[in-house]
Formats: structure tokens, sequence, C-alpha cells
């Protein structure tokens, strides 16, 4: 039984789920009922809280011992916690799990930086009203230019920042990065909502008027387009499928407002199954600091090219990082971005 706390009212279901896949409602063998952190959604803005399952209860107090020389402290064994969870969507589920096995549960939140109650939405893809179709290409994998003065870390993030803007939807918000010269905007759908006009804030601070060109609800991905596309800086693409496990990367966005924020860590795992949209995906999973906001910003590799988009987290007590973060593999994200452009 999950109790959804949102706008000042309950939701109660009962919902069963996939043990292969990170399922919000579906625990792992073997590892007991959660204990310790409360299991939130990671939206900003008017509480919305996922209790998951029965309270912890506490066991009996170690016996007390006579106070001796203090022992070595010794860390707790490395353990990878399980991820089960889904980002807040719109539109239909697909499917029904089998019946849910005990176990511990975590979260997997959309990270959408909400003011208010967020919109309902449409599953499938949206795509706003357009007269004819746009013709497009294929999206750029070029080799960035150099950034003078910089290495490392630092000459990365100076390539990237200039293609990554904030999103501001509605009541909601988040990241994106521009994809092409003509004034696309790729982002998560859970960003936009059900709005169809959008503002986005360059990392200059400017502020342009933007369109939602559609979304696909299923892929959790959505196209906005700028009017003033000179006034933009493309990413450069590169190819998920060349990550390896262990390899550094950079989530880069507007966690909880903060625009322009980049953070640091490594490829965790690749291929992981999640529940991204209305059904399972595979994505890349990383432990680079991603929190509410960062939704829609990319995830690039040391070279400074786009390798994943920014969607979800495992989520503990306070709704934010605890690293595990999770991001569209740019291999699927792009072919989706270009479909959506071109109808």
């Amino acid at each position: 039984m999950a109790v959804v706390r949102g706008g000042g009212t309950d939701v109660r279901a009962d919902r069963g789920g996939d043990v292969d896949g990170v399922v919000l409602e579906v625990p792992v063998r073997g590892l007991g009922r959660p204990s310790g952190p409360e299991f939130r959604t990671a939206l900003l803005g008017g509480p919305q809280e996922l209790i998951l399952g029965p309270p912890p209860v506490p066991g009996p107090p170690p016996p007390r011992e006579a106070p001796t020389q203090p022992p070595p402290i010794l860390g707790p064994p490395a353990q990878s916690p399980p991820v089960h969870g889904e980002p807040p969507v719109r539109g239909a589920r697909h499917g029904q799990g089998a019946a849910a096995p005990r176990g511990r549960l975590l979260v997997v939140a959309a990270l959408v930086a909400a003011t208010a109650g967020g919109a309902a939405g449409v599953a499938g893809a949206r795509l706003s009203g357009v007269s004819e179709p746009v013709p497009v290409t294929a999206l750029p994998r070029v080799a960035p230019a150099p950034s003078s003065g910089l290495t490392g870390l630092s000459a990365t993030a100076a390539r990237v920042l200039p293609s990554v803007v904030s999103v501001e939807a509605g009541s909601r918000g988040g990241s994106g990065f521009v994809v092409d010269g003509r004034g696309h905007i790729l982002t998560n759908a859970h960003v936009v909502g059900t709005s169809s006009l959008a503002t986005v804030v360059l990392n200059d601070g400017r502020r342009l008027s933007a369109r939602v060109v559609g979304a696909d609800d299923d892929e959790d991905l959505a196209v906005l387009v700028v009017d003033r596309p000179d006034e933009l800086t493309p990413a450069v693409l590169g190819r998920s499928s060349d990550l390896s496990v262990g390899e550094r990367v950079l989530a880069i966005g507007s966690p909880l407002g903060l625009s322009g924020t980049v953070t640091a860590g490594i490829v965790s795992a690749l291929d992981r199954e999640v529940r991204l949209g209305g059904a399972s995906r595979t994505a890349v999973q990383t432990d680079a600091s991603i929190n509410p906001g960062n939704s829609g910003g990319p995830l690039v590799n040391d070279r400074g090219e786009v390798v994943g988009v920014n969607t979800a987290i495992a989520a503990g007590r306070g709704g934010g990082n605890i690293g595990i973060g999770f991001a569209i593999p740019i291999d699927r994200a792009a072919p989706i971005a270009e479909r959506i452009m071109r109808n």
C-alpha cells in the first residue's frame, strides 16, 4: 500500500511491480523492510511525500559491556543499495507487475523543480499544433573547440555550460540543452508538463521565450524551440554506447534553481533498468550529484560530449541526492528528439 500526499489530498493504491526492473513499489528480496530514511518524491514546493510500507520497528538495544580500550574505527562493509522507483509522470502506465515480494524500497524520483502543484499530463507523444512538418537533420556530432587557458574538468565545464539552459514552464522547472543550430532544446517531458509555452534562461542570464514542439511521455523527453537560434550554442552529442563503468562524467543543470551548477562523478553502471516515463527503460547510473531541478540537463563525458539526459534519482529522507542518479542514454534520446522535431 502506497500513500501519496500532495496538494492536501491522499491517494491510496495497491500496486505490483517487476522485480527485475526498478519499480517504485517493488522491494528487493532478502533485504528486509525500509529502515532509517523516509522516502519521498523529489519535488520542490508543496510537500509531496511518498511513504512506502510500514514504519521501521526498532530492535532491542545491544547489551552493555564494561568499557575497554577503544577499538579501531571500521566503516561498514561496502554495499550497493537497491534502487526501486519511478519519476512522477503524466499519462497511462503500461502493464501490471507481479505480486511484490518483501524487501527494502528506494524511490526513483523525477527531478523537476515545482513552485506549486504539478499539472496533469497526457500519455504518449504530445505534439503542439504545427501547420506542416519541420525538416530535420541529424543532430551534431562534431568535436568541440578547446577552451583557452583551462584544463581537465574545468575545460569540459566551460565547453558545455553555454549550451545548458534553465527551463521554466508554468509552475514547473528544470534544465535542458541546445541540440542543434535551429533553436531546438531537449529536456524531460515531466519538466514541461502540459505547457505549450516555456521560458529558457541562458547561462549568461538572458531569458528567451520558447514553444514546446512536442513531448513523448513514455520516454520522458520533450523538445522546445526558440525563435532566436543565433543566440544559442549547440551542445556536442557523444555516444553513450562508448561509455565504460568508472569513466568520469559531469552533470550540469539547475538543481534547486541554482543555474549553471556543475557536479562531477563517474559512470556507476550501464544499462540499469529503471521505470522512466510510462515503462521500464535502461539508463546510465551515475554518482554525480543530481537533485531536483537537474531534470533535462546533460550528463557529459570528460571531452564535453553529451552522453545522457539527467532524469531521476534514488531519494532518501530529504528527497535529495544519495549518490544514485539516472540519465537517459543519448543514443536513445537523440533519435526520439529528431522524431519529435520531424513530426
